[in-house]
C-alpha cells in the first residue's frame, strides 16, 4: 500500500509562531505563563503545555486575577474590548504582568481592515463560522456591528437589508471555494469586487484546501489528522469526503486502532493547521508498516443491509451525524432517521463520543457511505413491546404527538399508536387539542404491525380507574355524611360534584332552599362546594346543599304569623298572581285578587320584577311551605257618599213641663 503525505500538512506559519512562542516563554523567566484560551485547536498540544506549566484564561474575567506572568494572546487574536484590558491590566500591575501577542500576522492584517472600513461607514461582512475565537475577534474590531455568514443561502437572507457601501472579509480558514461562491453573489447584486471584497483567507489554508482536494482525487482513500474542535481541519476533511468517500478522520496515531480501511493502493495524508509534526509521523510511520494491512485485515468486517451495530459519534452536524462502526467507510445517520421528534438541531441532543445503536439501511448509498437509522432500530424494538403489552394487556405510557382528525396520536419510543376520538375519554370530547403533549396511559387493544395498525384505549383504564374509585368511596361515605366537593360539570337539571374520586349529582331541587331557575347562574366548574350525601342507591349519589339549620322554614309559623306586615321584592309572575321573595328562600302568593281593591287583570299589569312591595301576611302553611299575603288588605277602604236634603220637617212645640197646683 502506497502512503502519500500532503506538503502543506500540519502547523502553518501563524499556529508554529504562538505555539514557539509559549514554549520559549516556558523556558525563561517570565514564569507562570498564561494563554487566553487554548493556544490552537490541538488537544495533545494543549495537555504537553499543561504538562509545563502553562495555565489557561477561559474568558476576560479572569484577566484581573493574574497578578503576575506574562499572558499569551494565541494565534486567533481577541476584540479590541480583550486587547485593551489586557494592556490596562499590564499597567495596573505595574509590569508585574506583561502580555505576549501572538496574535497571526494574517489575522492582524483582517482586525486593521475591520476597524478601518467600519469606521469609513462600510457594512462589514464576515465570511466565517460565528462561534469560532478567530471571527468572534474580528467582530469586536469593528465600531459597528458586524454580519457573519457561512455560506452563498446566509448571504441571500440578508441580500435586502444591506446598504451602497459593504466590504467582504473572511475567516483566515474559511472555505476557498465558498468564498468565492459568495463574492460571486455580491457581485451579482452590483458590488464591486475591487471596492467590497478583500480575500483574507490565508494563503496556507488555500493551498492545503487545493493540495487536499488533488490528493483526494488521486488515492483510494484519504486519512485527515487533526483535532475535532480545529474549523480548519473539518474544512478539510470535508473536502477529501467530497472526491474520496473512503475518507477517515483521526485525532493520533492510536485513532487507527480502530479505523477498519480495506487494502486498499493509495492512501493519501493530510493535516490540520493546527496538527504538530510528531503526531504525523506516526500515523504516516504506522500506515507504512509492513504489519499495518495485516492489522486492517484483522480490523476490518462486513456488514449487511438490516444489520444492527453501535456506532461512536465522531461528528454532528445540525442535519447529520457522521458514526465510526468499524467499516470501510464511516456511516451517516440523517436527522430524519435519527428520530420522529422533531429536532431543530442535532448538536442539542448528541455530542462527539456518544454510542448510538443503529440499523444499517444501505451498505453503499452509491456515494460510497453506509447509510443509517436509529428511529427505525427503535421502531422494531418498541414494536415488540407493544406486542408484548397488547398480548399482556399491560399498561403503556406515552406522550401525545399528534392530534389527527378522528383522535390523537402517541409516540411510543419511534412507533405511532393511534387512539381513536371514541377511545380517548369516557366523556364525549369535542376538542381533543388539550392532549396535545400531555402524556397519557392507555391499554394496547389492536395490534397488527403488518398494517401499521396500532390502536390504543384509554377510556377502558378511565372506566376502570373510575369503578375502583367509586367502590372504595362508597365504602368510606354513607347518607348524612357532610362533604367538600368541586364542581365537574353543570346542567340544566344540576350540578354533578365530585366528592373524592366519585361523582355525585347535586339536583337543582337540592341547591337552595329558594327557588333556582337556572344552575347555570349558581355554580361554574370548578367550584368548591359544601353539601351533604341525601341517598345511596347501587352506584348513583344523589347530594343536597339544604342543610337543615339553614332551613327559612323553620319557625315559619312565628315569624310569618298571620297579620304581619313584611316587605319583599316580586320574583316572578303568573296569570293567577306573584311570587314575592318576603326572606331568603321564602316565597310567598299574592293573588292577583289580593293586589289591589280596584279590579286588576293580570299581575303585570301593575307589578314589575324586582319590584319591593309591602303586604300582609294571610295565610301560613309551614308543611307545604305555602304563604298567602295581600296588598289590598293595606289599603284603606273607601268613604261612603252621603245625600243632603233641603225640606225642613215641622217644628214641633217642645213638651211643656207642668208646674204643681
Amino acid at each position: 500500500m502506497e502512503v502519500r503525505l500532503a506538503k502543506t500538512a500540519g502547523f502553518c506559519f501563524g499556529v508554529e509562531r504562538a505555539v514557539n512562542t509559549v514554549i520559549g516563554l516556558t523556558k525563561g523567566d517570565c514564569l507562570p505563563v498564561y494563554t487566553f484560551g487554548p493556544i490552537i485547536h490541538n488537544e495533545a498540544v494543549v495537555k504537553d503545555l499543561e504538562n509545563r506549566g502553562v495555565r489557561i484564561l477561559q474568558d476576560e474575567s479572569e484577566i484581573d486575577s493574574v497578578t503576575e506572568g506574562t499572558i499569551v494572546i494565541r494565534s486567533h487574536g481577541v476584540s479590541r474590548a480583550v486587547h485593551d484590558h489586557m494592556k490596562r491590566r499590564e499597567e495596573e500591575t505595574g509590569g508585574r504582568v506583561k502580555i505576549a501577542d501572538a496574535t497571526c500576522p494574517f489575522v492582524k492584517k483582517i482586525h486593521k481592515i475591520a476597524e478601518q472600513e467600519s469606521k469609513a461607514g462600510k457594512q462589514m461582512i464576515i465570511c466565517g463560522d460565528a462561534a469560532h475565537p478567530e471571527v468572534q475577534g474580528i467582530v469586536g474590531w469593528c465600531v459597528s456591528p458586524a454580519i457573519v455568514i457561512g455560506s452563498v443561502e446566509e448571504a441571500e437572507r440578508i441580500a435586502d437589508g444591506l446598504p451602497k457601501e459593504i466590504c467582504v472579509v473572511s475567516q483566515t480558514t474559511f472555505h476557498f471555494n465558498k468564498f468565492k461562491s459568495i463574492i460571486a453573489f455580491f457581485a451579482s447584486l452590483g458590488y464591486d469586487r475591487n471596492d467590497s471584497v478583500v480575500n483574507t483567507i490565508c494563503n496556507a489554508t488555500e493551498e492545503r484546501q487545493t493540495e487536499a482536494k488533488r490528493l483526494a482525487g488521486e488515492c483510494d482513500a484519504m486519512v485527515v489528522i487533526g483535532s475535532e474542535s480545529s474549523s480548519n481541519t473539518r474544512k478539510l476533511y470535508e473536502i477529501c469526503r467530497q472526491e474520496c468517500p473512503n475518507t477517515f478522520y483521526v485525532q493520533s496515531v492510536d485513532d487507527l486502532g480502530y479505523r477498519a480501511f480495506p487494502s486498499f493502493r493509495c492512501v493519501g495524508i493530510t493535516a490540520g493547521a493546527s496538527t504538530p509534526k510528531n503526531i504525523i509521523e506516526e500515523v504516516q510511520n504506522r500506515m507504512a508498516e509492513e504489519n499495518f494491512e495485516q492489522m486492517l485485515d484483522e480490523t476490518f468486517k462486513t456488514i449487511h443491509n438490516g444489520e444492527v451495530v453501535e456506532g461512536t459519534v465522531i461528528r454532528v452536524k445540525e442535519d447529520e451525524i457522521a458514526l465510526s462502526i468499524g467499516y470501510k467507510a464511516d456511516g451517516i445517520l440523517s436527522k430524519s432517521e435519527y428520530s420522529s421528534q422533531p429536532i431543530a438541531d442535532l448538536r442539542e441532543v448528541v455530542k462527539e463520543g456518544d454510542k448510538i445503536a443503529v440499523k444499517i439501511l444501505k451498505v453503499n448509498d452509491g456515494e460510497g457511505q453506509v447509510l443509517l437509522s436509529r428511529k427505525r432500530l427503535a421502531a422494531d424494538r418498541t414494536s415488540q413491546i407493544l406486542q408484548d403489552a397488547f398480548e399482556n394487556k399491560t399498561v403503556v405510557t406515552a406522550k401525545v404527538s399528534e392530534v389527527v382528525k378522528g383522535g390523537i396520536t402517541a409516540l411510543v419510543d419511534e412507533c405511532r399508536v393511534f387512539i381513536p376520538a371514541s377511545l380517548v375519554s369516557d366523556t364525549f370530547e369535542k376538542d381533543l387539542t388539550k392532549y396535545q403533549g400531555q402524556e397519557i396511559s392507555f391499554l394496547i387493544t389492536d395490534y397488527d404491525p403488518k398494517k401499521r395498525s396500532i390502536i390504543g384505549n384509554r377510556r377502558v383504564l378511565l372506566t376502570e380507574q373510575k369503578k375502583a374509585a367509586m367502590e372504595e368511596a362508597l365504602s368510606r361515605i354513607q347518607p348524612g355524611d357532610v362533604i367538600e366537593g368541586v364542581v365537574k360539570n353543570v346542567t340544566d337539571f344540576g350540578a354533578f360534584v365530585d366528592i373524592g374520586g366519585i361523582d355525585g349529582l347535586l339536583h337543582i331541587s337540592e341547591m337552595s332552599w329558594g327557588r333556582v331557575g337556572n344552575p347555570k347562574k349558581h355554580y361554574k366548574t370548578g367550584d368548591t362546594v359544601r353539601v351533604y350525601v341525601k341517598d345511596i342507591k347501587n352506584d348513583k349519589i344523589a347530594l343536597s346543599a339544604k342543610f337543615a339549620d339553614e332551613n327559612p322554614w323553620a319557625n315559619a309559623e312565628e315569624r310569618f304569623a298571620p297579620g304581619t306586615i313584611v316587605t319583599g321584592k316580586v320574583a316572578r309572575m303568573t296569570d293567577f298572581g306573584a311570587f314575592v321573595e318576603i326572606y331568603p328562600g321564602v316565597d310567598a302568593l299574592l293573588h292577583v285578587s289580593q293586589i289591589s281593591r280596584k279590579r286588576v287583570e293580570k299581575p303585570s299589569d301593575v307589578l314589575k320584577i324586582g319590584q319591593e312591595i309591602e303586604a300582609t301576611i294571610l295565610d301560613v302553611r309551614p308543611d307545604d311551605q305555602k304563604i298567602s299575603i295581600s296588598m289590598r288588605a293595606l289599603e284603606a277602604e273607601p268613604e261612603e257618599e252621603t245625600v243632603a236634603t233641603t225640606e225642613e220637617a215641622p217644628a214641633e212645640a217642645a213638651p211643656v213641663e207642668e208646674a204643681p197646683a
